[in-house]
């Protein structure tokens, strides 16, 4: 199979779709991977780099769309790259589709067999394809709200942890799956004071024995939220209900009664964001203030950190990109039910329900598009 590496174009974004290493491991299998020149300029790793693993280096993101059967990317396809897909083509990456009709639109037009990282599963339930970037976007989260929280930067003033004689900053956690466990992590070993928001009384209670009572729990009611948001000097959105748009669980109304320089960070942005104030900003521009209250709403978290993230990314795709590649998207599909997961858009039609239901679409089962196929 030809796997095709484009360069991300969407803004500031420097992570890339393979390492080197990954290359070497397809290249071994019999594979030819193409990879746009100067791909992996942000992780570190030039053209020889991928060159001496196997790759042929090209010079255009239409030379690798137009050559490849396969595009493995990183982030969502930016419509210029959803108009050089085929219908004959996968395409596997990031895809985060549910608050994005005009990318889903494009996709469906496309004819394209597109798979998503964010839904492929694993036999615990978990998203193993998307961990790794949970786990970098939530320690980035504390990392952004503590630049935030600083006067300059538009915030109350605070240091995290305070000082001997000086309280701590007041964190809250909405959601305890992996970013926001991250989160928490990140804001109890700064010295934070840290409260925790879950639906979950088993992942509450695994939370409470982590830290050994480190962290505060509470179960997620909105009264739950509307009270501690009050007192709250940070607060991290870290929740995901796969495939589908967050909801939306700090409104408006609570944001305008919020202190002024309190921070939110949305790290469910992609997936549409979790406060009713939050929109997508970038890392060229990644705060704005609403009611006194400093947004950070950055779509593509992880890619301020690209080599961390994408070797971490790298780790747990890999193995997916080679089913994919020594058996053939439908093949691997069968014999791997959490891989067929994944599958979000195939010839022109939405399957993914989550997607299907909150955009409007006809569903098409995973099974059912297999069978077509």
């Amino acid at each position: 199979m030809r796997i095709g590496v484009p360069k991300e174009i969407k803004t500031l974004e420097f992570r890339v779709g393979m390492t080197p290493a990954g290359v070497h491991e397809l290249v071994h299998d019999g594979h030819e991977v193409i990879v746009e020149t100067n791909a992996g300029g942000g992780i570190g790793m030039t053209d020889a780099h991928y060159i001496k693993a196997g790759a042929r280096v090209v010079g255009t993101a239409k030379e690798v769309f137009d050559q490849a059967d396969m595009i493995v990317k990183v982030k969502e396809p930016q419509l210029p790259e959803c108009e050089m897909l085929r219908p004959d083509q996968v395409l596997f990456t990031y895809l985060h589709l549910a608050p994005d009709p005009d990318q889903t639109a494009a996709l469906v037009k496309s004819g394209t067999t597109a798979i998503a990282y964010e839904t492929v599963t694993a036999d615990d339930g978990s998203l193993p394809l998307l961990t790794p970037m949970s786990e970098v976007a939530g320690r980035l989260s504390i990392q952004a709200g503590a630049y935030s929280l600083q006067k300059a930067n538009g915030g109350i003033g605070k240091l995290l942890g305070g000082v001997p004689g000086v309280g701590p900053a007041n964190v809250l956690v909405i959601g305890g799956g992996v970013s926001g466990a991250n989160a928490a992590d990140m804001a109890i070993g700064l010295g934070a004071r840290v409260t925790v928001l879950d639906r979950s009384l088993p992942r509450l209670r695994e939370l409470d024995d982590i830290w050994g009572g480190r962290v505060t729990t509470r179960f997620s009611t909105k009264h739950a939220i509307e009270e501690l948001a009050l007192e709250s000097d940070l607060i991290i959105g870290a929740v995901l209900v796969a495939g589908a748009a967050a909801p939306k669980l700090v409104s408006a109304e609570t944001v305008k009664a919020m202190q002024d320089g309190s921070v939110m960070v949305d790290i469910s942005i992609d997936q549409g964001g979790c406060f009713e104030t939050s929109h997508a900003t970038t890392h060229a521009d990644p705060t704005y203030v609403v009611d006194g209250v400093v947004h950070y709403c950055v779509a593509n978290m992880p890619g301020a950190v690209p080599r961390t993230s994408t070797f971490a990314l790298t780790n747990a795709t890999l193995p997916f990109v080679k089913e994919l590649a020594n058996h053939g998207w439908v093949e691997a599909l069968k014999a791997d039910p959490h891989l067929a997961n994944g599958l979000n858009v195939h010839a022109g039609q939405v399957t993914c329900e989550a997607v299907a239901h909150d955009l409007g679409y006809d569903y098409l089962s995973p099974e059912d598009a297999l069978k077509a196929a």
